[in-house]
């Protein structure tokens, strides 16, 4: 199991503010899981309308948040060549559940597990916690595009 730096991150992503969602990779194991964070701060744009009063960070986010982890795991999983780009599309969501309100403050904790990849295409099974508490879970269906 390894780590992975904020560079790595990014260099791996094509996301940059304000929609790069994972702030750190605490674990990697090598086509087989990731977990990330991501740290949710009252300064993130969405909360000045989602809501006013009283913040709480979009589903669709979260969902974002862990296809950008199961994205890290694609790409760590399959390097590559020198020169090549590629980016992971979304392709389908199954089975989301949200549990709880993710707001300002909280570290959201992302987990993507593969259950198979076959032909660029990933299933990844993903679920998000706040201090062990599910917030989010989801089946992320990826496309990795050369």
């Amino acid at each position: 199991m390894t780590a992975i730096s904020h560079e790595r991150i990014l260099s791996l992503l094509p996301h940059r503010y304000p929609f790069l969602l994972v702030d750190r990779v605490l674990e990697m194991e090598i086509g087989q899981r990731v977990v990330a964070t991501k740290n949710v701060t009252f300064n993130e744009p969405f909360f000045r309308g989602h809501f006013p009063g009283r913040p709480v960070m979009p589903g669709v986010l979260i969902i974002e948040a862990m296809a950008q982890a199961a994205a890290l795991l694609a790409f760590e999983s399959d390097p590559a060549e020198p020169g090549r780009e590629r980016v992971v599309y979304l392709a389908g969501i199954d089975d989301a559940r949200f549990k709880r309100p993710v707001v300002p403050g909280d570290v959201l904790r992302l987990e993507a597990s593969v259950e198979r990849i076959v032909r660029n295409i990933g299933k990844f099974r993903c679920k998000a916690t706040v201090e062990g508490t599910l917030a989010a879970e989801a089946t992320l269906i990826a496309a990795l595009r050369v």
